[in-house]
């Protein structure tokens, strides 16, 4: 999912100014040079990332898919990528200065194309809008390509296939199916996985002529929800996408805390409390009975009053930037000395709810940190898709890309 990953121009507000098309082009025939003099490995199937982020993709597909291409538009998430897996094959401009005919062959082209339009916590303008409306700009990118890859990913959230009836997903679909596609929209929640609701939409295209019996369903699964079904009705080239359900969760919230983490001070604890619902208050007071130790929240308007909503399920929500439409995720805390206080999500935190690995660095501010993960894909939810099926289905592909 992505939130400000790549609109029309790189992120102004991080310093990054546009650049005249030659320059483009010139980077741009620099990076293809360089991906195509490293080492390949004939036996890994190569894939293309747009909307790249902070790498979380890249970090997940790691062992199975090799990144010879990645593209984001923002440059402190670059920062996150390139010091986590190198420099050497990032291009770092918008979308749509990209050239389909100057991009090195692969299996599979992965786009977390941005959420904004398409998310409920957002304004929801539509997948024709401006930021969501980008996807189109990577199946452009898809056209000018000489050989296009067999196999593509587009993720975003459940608006896409919950608004307006589906309709959002079946343009998509329709367009998909236009290029020589077959595809099939599932539904993975990251909570399986991490101490975080994180249900995202993950669009599994094929080309067409390529069998997928052992893949797919007679009809839905674990990973279709309604939204997806209802969505589905009557699609032409609709997959029923079959995968192995994982184990269960290990970890809740309590076990990824940060205990030495400095809380908000007396006064900022004491207002932030005074917030919490009264139902929700009620609860706090039932669970310090029986060991509480951290409850997350979200500060909401209900009934014109600002509120502080927490939950008790050891699950946080679903990490958001600004730009996604919601506010910061809260922590309320029992400390040592048995007092209660608030502060928000360390770094690490988000981190760890991403399943992103401790040695994985995080350069620049906590605000560049918190956006970096926020707006991303949960590490070991991209590590199963790929592991279960993308992978399975490159190999029935034949003809990995190098």
């Amino acid at each position: 999912m992505a939130n400000s990953r790549n609109m029309g121009m790189p992120d102004q507000g991080f310093g990054y100014g546009p650049k005249p098309r030659a320059e483009v082009s010139r980077r741009m025939s620099k990076t293809t040079s360089t991906v195509s003099s490293r080492q390949q490995g004939a036996d890994t199937p190569t894939f293309l990332e747009f909307f790249a982020g902070s790498g979380l993709v890249a970090e997940g597909l790691k062992g199975r898919f090799r990144s010879v291409w990645a593209n984001d538009v923002c440059a402190r998430k670059r920062g996150v990528y390139v010091a986590n897996h190198g420099q050497d094959h990032f291009l770092l401009n918008s979308i749509s200065d990209v050239r389909g005919g100057r991009l090195p062959k692969a299996t599979l082209s992965w786009a977390s194309f941005p959420c904004q339009d398409l998310s409920l916590a957002g304004v929801m303008d539509g997948i024709e809008a401006a930021r969501s409306g980008l996807v189109w700009e990577w199946l452009r990118v898809m056209d000018e390509m000489p050989e296009k890859p067999p196999v593509l990913v587009a993720e975003n959230v459940m608006g896409l296939v919950s608004a307006e009836g589906g309709a959002y997903y079946r343009a998509l679909h329709e367009a998909l199916r236009k290029r020589g596609y077959k595809a099939g929209a599932v539904v993975l929640n990251a909570v399986r996985w991490v101490p975080q609701s994180r249900p995202r939409v993950f669009v599994i295209a094929v080309k067409k002529d390529l069998d997928i019996k052992k893949f797919s369903d007679h009809g839905p699964n674990w990973m279709h929800p309604s939204p997806v079904v209802r969505a589905a009705v009557d699609l032409k080239d609709w997959i029923w996408w079959r995968m192995r359900m994982p184990g269960p969760r290990r970890k809740v919230l309590a076990d990824i805390i940060e205990e030495d983490a400095p809380c908000d001070d007396t006064s900022v604890s004491a207002r932030n409390m005074v917030l919490i619902a009264e139902r929700h208050h009620k609860r706090l007071l039932q669970e310090l009975a029986n060991g509480f130790k951290v409850a997350p929240g979200y500060k909401r308007t209900r009934g014109g009053r600002q509120v502080l909503e927490l939950r008790f399920d050891g699950v946080a929500g679903c990490l958001r930037t600004p730009e996604g439409g919601s506010s910061r995720q809260l922590l309320v805390l029992r400390k040592p000395d048995g007092k209660l206080a608030t502060r928000l999500l360390t770094v690490r935190e988000t981190a760890r709810l991403m399943g992103a690995p401790g040695k994985y660095k995080i350069p620049g501010s906590y605000n560049d940190g918190y956006k970096a993960m926020g707006d991303a894909v949960a590490v070991p939810v991209a590590r199963h898709l790929a592991a279960h099926l993308l992978l399975p289905i490159a190999e029935a592909c034949g003809a990995f890309h190098a």
